[in-house]
């Protein structure tokens, strides 16, 4: 698990950078801090991996905090002024995020910053195990494991380095990517239609242009995989 800390001194930050983290399965919040100074004493007493500074608070500024540590954890800025990036990355901080950004952006900075953290014998969310003779998977996200039947997979689409894994009543987002899971899903019954989707021919209840719509979903269709379309109509 990578523990991490939010330091803002406005609470609607905490609230929208704490629930970004909460669907990356592999964050665990230690603490919220609301100036430099309650950072300071945290850091103290606790070890973390991970943290989302802001840079104008009262009191002490964030860059002024960090050039204190002596051993920072990795730092993801998130700020609305453009104007201290350079100095930020003078800093060695990993990402530097600019008010307000998307939740896209926010997984590419955590991935930037934790990736480099990694312990090469650990696996932050691990790789989907098959149970062959029955079929099913078995996914690790949201601190839990996951059995799914096979049979009841929706399609799976990339995000980042990530992946969201449809079902039919829930998504599960797995740190695993897309072209993993075409290697140990049933060629027959799975194509790739998109380089970010895979879908289940069986769920698939519409196709129409340049879309493919299962449930309420509507799915693209890359013109590199346009192929796979043609093959399965013909």
């Amino acid at each position: 698990m990578i523990k991490y800390i939010i330091v803002d001194d406005e609470p609607i930050a905490h609230r929208i950078v704490e629930g970004y983290c909460k669907d990356l399965p592999h964050l665990e919040l230690q603490g919220h801090c609301y100036d430099a100074l309650q950072a300071m004493q945290f850091l103290n007493e606790h070890q973390v991996d991970l943290m989302f500074l802001d840079i104008n608070m009262p009191k002490l500024k964030g860059f002024e905090f960090l050039k204190t540590l002596s051993n920072p954890p990795k730092v993801i800025v998130t700020t609305a002024y453009k104007e201290f990036a350079i100095e930020g990355y003078e800093l060695n901080v990993s990402d530097y995020l600019l008010k307000p950004f998307s939740f896209e952006r926010f997984v590419a900075a955590v991935n930037k910053a934790t990736g480099s953290n990694q312990n090469p014998k650990q696996t932050i969310v691990q790789a989907p195990a098959v149970d062959s003779k029955s079929q099913r998977l078995f996914l690790k996200g949201d601190k839990k494991h996951h059995q799914i039947n096979i049979e009841d997979i929706l399609f799976i689409e990339a995000y980042g380095n990530y992946t969201k894994v449809f079902v039919a009543d829930e998504m599960i987002i797995t740190h695993e990517k897309i072209s993993s899971y075409q290697g140990m899903l049933p060629e027959d019954e799975f194509i790739r239609v998109h380089k970010s989707f895979v879908v289940a021919t069986s769920k698939i209840n519409l196709i129409e242009g340049n879309q493919i719509k299962i449930g309420e979903h509507n799915i693209p269709i890359g013109q590199t995989y346009r192929m796979n379309i043609n093959k399965l109509l013909s």
